[in-house]
């Protein structure tokens, strides 16, 4: 294999110098030729020995470079911020945070900001002249989500793992990301995937999502099973069932799992045949209006013995969110918890025009529920969580100032278990064994190391999360509000998101002139909510 060529020549080169040397060739220059491959070949034996770097185990001798250029990484940075004062690529600043995090590193940094403070977008909390005396405490940082009609409600971390199927991570992700998850207490979303045996092994949270395929509990034709499901979902480890109507990055999209990447683990684990393509449709069969699928909602409460069971979408047109809404309003169904992907979600593989234009970003999506939610009068009964670029604490702040109640995150935990982002995930040639079903591959990615360093990112960022709750004097990410988020537009004013994000009084669309709550920067939405029917999307 290429990524072996070096090693193997080493090993080669050192065979034939030896060679040289025992027939008498042993001149200075043959010795330190030797030497060297010598020396190489045992920095290859070491390198896939050792347990600490994927890298260095699937690409022995030539990963040392990959170090290297990350040991002279902050002069090189430091070149560019003095050659054009623009800052590094978004993905390199997050991911390099996330590793200093995971590895238990200091993630603090000297000479004041990278940021242009004066441009178009930036952002910044409002701190108070009351700080409190110390930070929260970041085991508090939970919320309670099933209250309302659960009889087994599931106090949640604000922060977790957001969902990657079995199939898409390779094995040792799924143990890694999952021992994290155990010994931080928090909850690991199975991905549409289902629920695979190395999801059990360490007995972290799981929040099972059930997408259009219905994997894990379906008949043969891919229709939905009742029974199969209950069999499931009563499993203790289970703590709340997700439905998702649609993925941020690919939102009416549907999926495929080619055949030839179909393995037997993931067949069992999914419940399709070996040999066929294993096919996401783009929308569900077990129901097919807003009323029924909160009936169906119903039904999978009551068949699971009352633990929480909510939705995911990234929303399209908002007549189809307000049709949700309206079901809601008429029938008092109402799920438990609903989490809001946005466009800008990351995914394994979808075409360019899905990522780039189809859904709505996360942050407008956001706003648009959680206030008519309150609108509706329903807020209270409904949690709500973010996905999509949330990796730092300051993202966690962000969402939660807009209206959510928790953040999950995707690329940030795969960047903890050493996402390079190579962007071959949809080739299972990822380079370290996170997104691949190859066999050698992915025993690069060591599970025991791997799953401490998710506990340690996750224990981190709610640390740093607890400290910037200090500086505003809250105690909980609940009194997050959007005045306290600052951003400068386009013409250099600064003012708080609650003077741009849009605001619906409370109970104003239960009223007999709801359309009169949109004001007239949003007067689009009266058109969309009169045109909203709970019977049909």
């Amino acid at each position: 294999m290429t990524r072996y060529f070096i090693w193997q020549l080493s090993i080669a080169l050192s065979l034939f110098f030896g060679c040289l040397i025992l027939i008498g060739e042993d001149t200075i220059k043959v010795w330190i030729l030797f030497s060297i491959c010598v020396a190489l070949a045992i920095v290859g034996v070491s390198d896939l020995l050792q347990k600490k770097h994927a890298i260095l185990r699937n690409y022995p001798i030539i990963g040392h470079l990959r170090f290297w250029l990350e040991f002279i990484r902050p002069e090189i940075r430091q070149y560019f911020l003095e050659s054009d004062n623009e800052k590094l690529p978004f993905s390199r600043n997050q991911r390099a945070l996330v590793y200093q995090r995971s590895k238990n590193l200091s993630d603090q940094r000297p000479f004041g900001t990278i940021e242009n403070v004066y441009a178009d977008g930036y952002e910044w909390l409002s701190y108070s002249n009351a700080p409190l005396l110390a930070p929260v405490d970041p085991q508090a940082l939970r919320i309670t989500v099933g209250e309302f009609n659960c009889a087994q409600p599931y106090s949640m971390s604000v922060f977790n793992i957001s969902a990657m199927s079995f199939g898409s991570l390779s094995a040792n992700a799924v143990l890694a990301l999952n021992k994290g998850a155990k010994l931080g207490g928090f909850a690991q979303d199975t991905g549409e995937g289902s629920v695979s045996k190395y999801h059990k092994v360490h007995d972290g949270d799981l929040i099972w999502e059930i997408g259009s395929g219905y994997f894990g509990c379906r008949f043969e034709d891919g229709q939905f099973d009742i029974n199969q499901f209950t069999e499931v979902a009563l499993d203790p480890q289970i703590k709340m069932i997700e439905i998702k109507l649609s993925q941020g990055a690919k939102p009416g999209h549907g999926g495929i799992l080619p055949a030839a990447k179909i393995t037997p683990e993931i067949a069992e684990t999914r419940g399709v045949p070996m040999g066929v393509d294993c096919i996401s449709p783009s929308r569900h069969t077990a129901f097919n209006t807003p009323i029924e699928m909160l009936q169906f909602i119903s039904e999978l409460r009551e068949k699971s013995n009352g633990k929480p069971v909510g939705f995911k979408l990234c929303v399209g047109k908002p007549e189809d969110w307000f049709a949700i809404l309206k079901a809601m309003m008429e029938s008092q169904l109402t799920p438990d918890f609903i989490v809001v992907d946005g466009s800008e979600g990351g995914t394994g593989s979808a075409p360019v025009e899905f990522i780039d234009h189809i859904g709505m970003p996360m942050r407008d999506s956001l706003r648009l529920i959680h206030t008519t939610l309150i609108g509706a009068n329903l807020r209270d009964r409904i949690r709500i969580g973010a996905a999509g670029k949330i990796i730092s604490a300051f993202d966690i702040v962000r969402a939660c100032s807009i209206g959510a109640d928790w953040c999950n995150s995707a690329r940030g935990f795969m960047f903890a278990i050493g996402c390079i982002q190579s962007r071959t995930c949809n080739t299972d040639l990822c380079p370290t064994g996170v997104a691949t079903q190859n066999k050698l591959r992915q025993r690069a990615l060591i599970p025991a190391d791997k799953g401490d360093r998710v506990f340690q990112y996750h224990k981190n960022t709610l640390h740093a999360l607890s400290e910037i709750l200090m500086a505003a004097g809250l105690s909980h990410t609940a009194g997050l509000t959007s005045d306290l988020i600052m951003r400068r537009d386009e013409r250099g004013i600064a003012q708080p998101f609650s003077k741009s994000l849009m605001h619906i009084e409370a109970g104003s669309l239960t009223n007999q002139s709801p359309e009169l709550a949109f004001t007239a920067e949003f007067s689009f939405l009266k058109q969309a909510w009169g045109r909203a029917r709970p019977e049909v999307w």
